[in-house]
């Protein structure tokens, strides 16, 4: 129950949204949805003891039996750790959003939008079928948008939306091809019952290319190189937005892919090779490109680029373990994926943390941009403390959480380049030597936000607004924060054996129970390796923080100042270009020139296909025709010949329903009633339609067309005749198959309908006639908006009568 609770509650509560935002004042709307993910939270630490123990939660409804598609939803370890971070962290941005936001603001909208998103997280990370999962998937990059897009008066925010949207939704699918793929191979959506046949899938000839599209489905939605361009746009949403979205959640999805599908893939090189060289160059990428950053929360992005990089890595090495020879080969390696989940639930809380002081600078000052702050130490204590705890944590400094991640990363890089199974010739030697480099420029980075912000002189001509303390109401998520980040330090075996330990077996289930699986964590190691590599960090990073100004200008130099925005924007404009041009040769505004367009398409296509692959088999054996037959095609014959002939609208209209009536009346010859009905009134409103438009319409005054013109049109009448004709007689003598209707004979017995035509539409065909409600239904608010709407005199804008 608590799994179906868990993620149906959130899109209830921002179903009844509209209807409390009526009856709430602005500002208290937020403490109601504040509720939601704090009940989630609870009800999710109820069960940890028993996710702890071994044991799982898992509901299944059936949905779509005949597809494979159930409503299945299943809670391990690896789940939990998600769930709480989505409703942990929810309900600090929600407190901090109560204080952060305008009651100007649409919150109604907001609330809505942040709830449906935490509905769609949930999906994602506690869905046990695949088509359940992308379908939550998408629902997190439509509602990621609509949040992005919150600011919408803002160029930037509309910018930034689309790009996240692009970007995401272009991975979505991939990935749903390679679910599909996965799925051809299995026979099961069930992703529990996929890991079970793990072991038979990789010689399966579709298994590579299942792997890269599920690959791209997670690298674009973690902002990996060189899908992360869409993160730093993204920064355009409000600041409770971005503590959110892009650093405990929704970038978190691509991460819980890659671990939840490490036990389908893990044990082959190019999953290894991938995931691990993708994530170091995005780690070395985000941190480089952090440092010449201006804009607080821009450079907060590139870090979170550059902190995903460091888990997916760490999630790649740790995979090498499934394909490890020796249990302490396995062990030592899959403790690289140990770190990649300790690592990521202490980047969620020194993330948000950071998030939340930008954007209290922000709010309070009026602005994020470095070049403008400094010296706000004295007014803002508390808010400095914070960032402090976060920059120094994120910099994998002691006494904070960062500093354990940063040191089992480095030992993780240390141990898969000394031996792992996909070892060529030293490549792996790269890992430690980028990962150190990387860490360079984090300690920068993080310096940066501490020193630049708040030491040094105050610039007050430069800022709009007197600084001072924020509000005590969004200090506390700030605060909370921050408690994790000092606490896990100095606890963090309670977060290994309660969260990271029970997750390890969702990861490496052919490793489960072995002993070292989940480590003893310790802030004291001794001198070795990792530790000296810190000190190396510190060290390096202290002289180039002071020599900044000097060798800053490198930025300016290729390959440091390509950007592949350029190349985002270029490939946009391109398309956007291209498909005006096109756009622009074909709607002409004539009707005759869309009637050759479609008549010729139709006659490349279908008759092309029909003689070009040699089906054209007609048969023209003749069946029993009746006298009074012959005198409706006679009559069909002569009103189709006449009508090009005829000056006369109403005339041509006339005849045009001769043709329409004659069908209806072949439809009661072959002993089809229903469809003689839908013809007989499709004709009729069709005919009154035309001659009412013709009333409002000036006189037609038929124009003498060019012999060519006649010309082409007869080619192209004549060809589609015969095309159809073909099709006909083909049909005709090529039976393959037993016809379909003897199925839909016995509706009555299948459906308990004694007419066969409502019964295919009302319940054989019963989701194919909803979508084509739900268009007519759009096509009718369209059509409603039309009629109501008037543009203004003198101008563009729209008003309602």
């Amino acid at each position: 129950m608590l799994v179906v609770l868990g993620v149906f509650f959130p899109f209830a509560a921002a179903g009844l949204i509209p209807l409390l935002y009526r009856l709430i004042p602005n500002r208290r709307i937020g403490w109601f949805v504040m509720a939601v993910p704090l009940v989630l939270f609870a009800g999710l630490l109820s069960i940890v003891p028993g996710i702890a123990a071994g044991k799982t939660a898992n509901v299944t409804v059936p949905w779509i039996p005949d597809a494979g598609i159930d409503l299945a939803f299943h809670i391990d370890g690896l789940s939990m750790i998600f769930g709480l971070l989505i409703t942990g962290v929810g309900s600090l941005v929600v407190l901090y959003s109560i204080h952060y936001l305008s009651e100007r603001e649409s919150l109604g909208h907001f609330y809505a939008y942040l709830l449906l998103f935490m509905g769609a997280m949930l999906g994602v990370v506690f869905s046990d079928n695949l088509m359940v999962l992308y379908a939550f998937w998408e629902l997190t990059s439509i509602s990621s948008f609509l949040l992005i897009a919150f600011w919408y008066h803002r160029k930037g925010s509309r910018y930034g939306a689309r790009k996240s949207m692009l970007i995401t939704v272009f991975g979505g699918i991939g990935m749903l091809a390679g679910f599909l793929m996965l799925y051809s191979m299995t026979g099961t959506f069930s992703i529990r019952e996929t890991i079970t046949l793990a072991p038979e899938l990789s010689e399966q000839p579709l298994y590579l290319a299942a792997m890269i599209l599920v690959m791209l489905g997670a690298f674009t939605k973690s902002a990996q190189f060189p899908f992360h361009i869409w993160l730093p746009d993204a920064m355009e949403a409000p600041t409770p937005v971005s503590a959110y979205l892009h650093s405990a959640t929704m970038v978190k999805a691509g991460i819980y892919l890659i671990a939840r599908f490490t036990p389908i893939f893990g044990g082959e090189s190019t999953w290894f090779w991938t995931v691990s060289l993708i994530g170091i160059v995005t780690l070395l990428w985000g941190s480089f490109n952090a440092v010449k950053q201006n804009d607080l929360k821009a450079l907060l992005a590139y870090s979170t680029i550059s902190q995903l990089g460091l888990i997916m890595s760490l999630l790649g090495f740790g995979s090498a373990a499934l394909a490890a020879g020796t249990d302490a080969e396995q062990v030592l390696l899959a403790q690289a994926g140990f770190a990649a989940l300790f690592y990521m639930v202490n980047h969620s809380t020194f993330k948000g943390l950071l998030f939340m002081i930008v954007g209290i600078v922000d709010h309070e000052l009026g602005t994020r941009d470095i070049r403008r702050l400094g010296g706000l130490m004295a007014l803002m204590p508390v808010s400095f403390t914070l960032a402090v705890i976060g920059s120094f944590s994120m910099a994998g400094l002691p006494p904070f959480n960062g500093f354990l991640g940063k040191e089992m990363f480095f030992q993780a890089a240390v141990t898969v380049s000394s031996g792992n199974p996909f070892t060529a010739d030293g490549a792996a030697l790269l890992f430690p030597v980028v990962g150190w480099i990387a860490s360079v420029f984090t300690f920068i980075y993080c310096m940066i936000i501490v020193y630049r912000t708040f030491l040094g002189p105050r610039q007050p001509e430069k800022v709009d607004r007197l600084p001072h303390e924020a509000p005590k109401g969004m200090l506390v998520s700030p605060a909370v924060l921050a408690l994790f980040v000092v606490g896990i330090f100095f606890f963090p075996n309670l977060a290994g054996k309660y969260l990271i330990g029970p997750a390890m077996p969702a990861v490496f289930p052919t490793l489960a129970g072995k002993p070292g699986l989940v480590p003893h964590i310790q802030a004291w190691h001794g001198f070795n390796t990792p530790l000296l590599m810190t000190i190396g960090v510190i060290a390096a990073g202290i002289i180039l923080f002071v020599t900044f100004r000097h060798w800053r200008l490198i930025y300016r130099f290729p390959p440091f100042r390509w950007n592949l925005d350029t190349v985002y924007r270029g490939l946009i404009g391109g398309m956007e270009t291209g498909s005006t041009l096109i756009t622009k040769r074909y709607m002409s505004g004539n009707l005759r020139d869309y009637f050759v367009y479609i008549y010729v398409f139709f006659l490349a296509a279908a008759g092309g296909s029909l003689f070009l692959k040699g089906a054209f088999k007609p048969d023209f054996r003749m069946e029993t025709i009746a006298v009074y037959e012959v005198t409706f095609v006679l009559i069909m014959t002569f009103a189709a010949l006449a009508m090009p002939f005829v000056k006369s609208r109403i005339t041509a209209t006339l005849l045009n329903g001769v043709l329409g009536y004659s069908i209806a009346i072949f439809f009661i010859f072959f002993r089809a009633p229903d469809l003689a009905l839908t013809q007989t009134v499709i004709e009729t409103v069709t005919t009154v339609l035309f001659l009412l438009c013709f009333h409002f319409l000036p006189d037609w005054k038929p124009e003498r067309a060019p012999a060519r013109t006649k010309i082409i049109n007869g080619l192209i009448a004549l060809g589609a005749g015969a095309v159809v004709t073909g099709f006909a007689l083909t049909v005709k003598g090529y039976v393959v198959f037993d016809s379909i209707s003897g199925y839909f004979e016995d509706s009555y017995t299948l459906a308990g309908g004694k007419n066969i035509v409502n019964a295919i539409l009302g319940d054989f065909r019963a989701f194919d006639t909803m979508l084509e409600v739900v268009v007519l239904f759009i096509a009718g608010i369209g059509v409603y908006t039309l009629i109501v709407l008037k543009a203004k005199k003198g101008g563009g804008d729209i008003e309602g009568k």
